[in-house]
Formats: C-alpha cells, sequence, structure tokens
C-alpha cells in the first residue's frame, strides 16, 4: 500500500522535540515545561509553580502615529478652498437679498400707484405741493410723487432736477443776502442791484418750477413729447440765463465774477461773500448744461417725436373745455356776421 500512498517515506525518523533549538529553549526557561510536569500520572503531588520570567519593556514607538479623524468629524481640505466657498456663499446670499429687497420696493411703489388709482375716473388726486401747514389759507397747487408717477428708471433723474430746482432758488436767496451786504457798504451804488436781485429772486423761483420742471416731470410721468420740447426750449434759455449770472454785469442784479471781484476792493468781506455767491452761479451753470444733455439723451431712447408733439398739442388745445367755447363763440359770430351781412 505504501507505494500508493501520495508522501514520501523519510529514511531516517526524526524526533521534533529533540531539536538543539527547542532542547535549549526548555532549559533555559523558568517555568514548568511538559518535562517536568506530567498531568496524566498517577501522583497527588501538586504542580509545580508557576515562575515568570522578568518582564521586558517593549521597545519604544519610533515616532508618533498620526492622529485619524473619525467618520463624523469635519475634514479639512485646505483653508484657503474652504475661505473661497464661503465667499461666494456670502456674495450670493447678499445678491439675493438685494434682488429681494429691489422687488418689494417695486412691488410697494405699484401698490402706491394702484391705491391712488382706484380713486375712480371721476375723482382727482388731493394735491401735495407746495407742503404747507394745514393753518395757511392757501393750500397745495400740485400732486407730486416721483415714487409712484415716475417709472423707476427716471426717477433718478427726475429727483435731480427737483434738487437742481432747489439749488437754484437758494442762489437766488443768496444773490438777495450778497447784494444788500454791498449796498449796506455802498448804498449809493447798489441800491439798483439790489432792487433787481429781490425782483429774480421772486420772480424766476415760481417761474422755473412751472416752465421747466413741471414740463419734464410731465414729460416722463407719460412719455409726452410736446413736454419734453417745452422744457428743452425753456431750459435751454435758463441756462443762458445762469450763464449770465455767472458773469454778473454790473447793475443786473447778479453777483457774478466782474461785481465781485469790483466788490473786493471796496470791502474784502462783501467781496468774499459775492464770490462765493458767484461760484455757486458758476455749478448752477456748469449743471445745467449737463442736465440738458443727460435728458436728451434719454429723450432719444423713447419713441417721442415732433409729430407726435404736434398731435398731442392739438388734442391738449381740443380737450379744453375753455378753448372749445371760445372756438364755438368764434365761430358762431362768424355765422352770424355773414348770416347779417348785406347783400
Amino acid at each position: 500500500m505504501s507505494k500508493y500512498s501520495g508522501f514520501p517515506e523519510t529514511m531516517d525518523e526524526q524526533n521534533p522535540f529533540q531539536d538543539p533549538a527547542v532542547t535549549q529553549h526548555s532549559s533555559n526557561t523558568g517555568y514548568a515545561t511538559l518535562d517536568l510536569y506530567n498531568p496524566f500520572e498517577s501522583t497527588t503531588a501538586p504542580p509545580p509553580p508557576y515562575e515568570s520570567t522578568s518582564p521586558t519593556a517593549p521597545p519604544a514607538p519610533s515616532q508618533t502615529p498620526p492622529n485619524k479623524t473619525t467618520p463624523t468629524e469635519p475634514r479639512n481640505y485646505g483653508s484657503y478652498n474652504s475661505q473661497t466657498a464661503v465667499n461666494a456663499t456670502t456674495a450670493e446670499l447678499l445678491k439675493k437679498q438685494e434682488e429681494l429687497e429691489k422687488k418689494a420696493r417695486e412691488l410697494e411703489r405699484r401698490e402706491r400707484e394702484l391705491e391712488s388709482h382706484s380713486l375712480g375716473p371721476g375723482a382727482s388726486r388731493q394735491n401735495n405741493w407746495p407742503p404747507l401747514p394745514a393753518f395757511c389759507p392757501v393750500g397745495p397747487c400740485f400732486y407730486q410723487d416721483i415714487n409712484v408717477e415716475i417709472t423707476q428708471q427716471f426717477q433718478r433723474t427726475v429727483t435731480i432736477m427737483y434738487y437742481f430746482w432747489m439749488f437754484c432758488a437758494a442762489t437766488l436767496l443768496f444773490n438777495v443776502v450778497s447784494s444788500l451786504a454791498m449796498f449796506c457798504v455802498d448804498p449809493s451804488g447798489s441800491g439798483v442791484g439790489l432792487g433787481l436781485a429781490i425782483l429774480w429772486a421772486i420772480l424766476f423761483t415760481p417761474c422755473s418750477f412751472l416752465c421747466w420742471y413741471r414740463p419734464v416731470y410731465k414729460a416722463f410721468r407719460s412719455d409726452s413729447s410736446f413736454n419734453f420740447f417745452l422744457f428743452f426750449f425753456i431750459f435751454f434759455a435758463q441756462v443762458i440765463v445762469c450763464v449770465i449770472m455767472t458773469i454778473g454785469i454790473p447793475g443786473w442784479g447778479f453777483s457774478g465774477w466782474i461785481v465781485s471781484l469790483a466788490a473786493m476792493k471796496h470791502n474784502i468781506p462783501v467781496g468774499a461773500i459775492m464770490m462765493i455767491n458767484a461760484i455757486f452761479f458758476t455749478a448752477q451753470a456748469a449743471m445745467g448744461v449737463v442736465m440738458l444733455k443727460k435728458i436728451h439723451s434719454l429723450y432719444r431712447q423713447t419713441d417721442a417725436s415732433f409729430q407726435k408733439a404736434q398731435a398731442e398739442f392739438a388734442t391738449g388745445v381740443m380737450s379744453n373745455q375753455a378753448v372749445r367755447q371760445a372756438a364755438v363763440n368764434v365761430a358762431a359770430n362768424a355765422a352770424q356776421g355773414s348770416f347779417n351781412a348785406p347783400r
């Protein structure tokens, strides 16, 4: 049967327990081994005591092992990338917040506009300008609300024009103050200038509001070509008057550069006051030119035209009750005259 076995037969039988390494290890140990104690012996003697060898210190680690992150611990992928992501998220949130605020303002404006339009076709809005106190016997003359009546695209331009009109009125009032100061220094030669300064302040302040501010307000409110042309014509004259004010011709009632430099010879403080007024007139003229060009560029972006202005003028004239009544009276008088004429 051995010839059919898959394991080769060894010639020399070797005992694995007789190996020198094993015998040496067994002789050097201080604890019980199989040679010293046999549990299957019939003797009742207790087993030999266990003697442990002196423990040896474990070798010191060469380096501290790296800390391993737990699955729930967030990993740090780099401070630069994380900061960039935070900044991008913050910028996006701020942009969305700005858009929401803009939409809220637009909804509020539309709500106010709907409330103002809900008065009905026969009703009229209550006038709110000029803002006069309740005890004043004269009430407001116009209704003005830029946030309601003007499109959001042109609200900034109309607001600038309103503040420009206020600046013009304040400059004319300061012109009266500077002319009064000059009159106190030189009563004989400055009386006419003071009177004209008061006249210009009383005349130009309401006329500028009615003649060029209200037309530009109506033009942007209803996209009126007629009001655009009216504004351009009158405001161009306003710019020319501002240039004349800046020059300061003596005896015309304007504290411009010529009058200011001449006043420096008589009294330096009064000349300084008039020179400040000349600077205001210069700024007024420069701002007038800038706003004229800006509004003209906005006008070219609209569908306004001269033909449309003519049509609006004709429609406005014919829709006026006084004009229609006058036209009817003229036509009736002409017909009656032709009927009564001798043949």
